[in-house]
């Protein structure tokens, strides 16, 4: 005696499953509620690292100045054009001239384009209006001397979770 088969393409059907019962997109599970998407969640302080950091090179342990001054030239740049400028004096060079300065990252798959850039920080609470979820980086630089540090990070968002936004068409890469 011969088997009848449902008419269901090979691949498709999972045991226990009825057709057509599966969904075609993959569903975005609900993130934590989140009551002020503004105020930082997750927060890392990198002080302790900075001061052990800075303990090793005035001690003259295994560091020396070029190690700890070595900022990338895209770094300085950010530095230039979206650091906000601090009272503090650079730890290496010590020089009150030019102040340290910080810079603010957002990395976040549901940023799309502006992931991995500088942003403004008076920036950051449009972003985590209309962003799910994303990390904030913020880096000290020294212009002069090439010092810089993370200082701290931490997550932003409403905890909505949704898809990239476009890239614009006249973006360049």
């Amino acid at each position: 005696m011969v088997e009848l088969r449902p008419t269901v393409p090979r691949g498709i059907r999972v045991h226990g499953e009825e057709p057509g019962t599966r969904p075609r997109k993959p569903v975005i599970e609900p993130a934590e509620p989140v009551d002020d998407p503004t105020a930082p969640r997750r927060v890392i302080d990198y002080a302790l690292q900075r001061r052990a950091l800075l303990t090793a090179l005035t001690g003259g342990q295994a560091f020396n100045g070029l190690d700890a001054c070595d900022a990338d030239p895209y770094l300085l740049k950010a530095a230039r054009f979206h650091g906000v400028t601090t009272p503090d004096a650079c730890p290496i060079c010590r020089r009150n001239a030019d102040p340290l300065v910080h810079v603010t990252y957002v990395f976040g798959d549901q940023l799309g384009h502006v992931s991995g850039s500088a942003v403004d920080p008076l920036r950051l609470d449009d972003l985590a209006r209309s962003a799910g979820e994303f990390r904030v980086y913020v880096v000290e630089v020294c212009q002069r001397c090439r010092w810089n540090h993370l200082v701290t990070s931490y997550s932003l968002g409403d905890g909505v979770p949704r898809r990239a936004p476009a890239r614009p068409r006249d973006l360049l890469d």
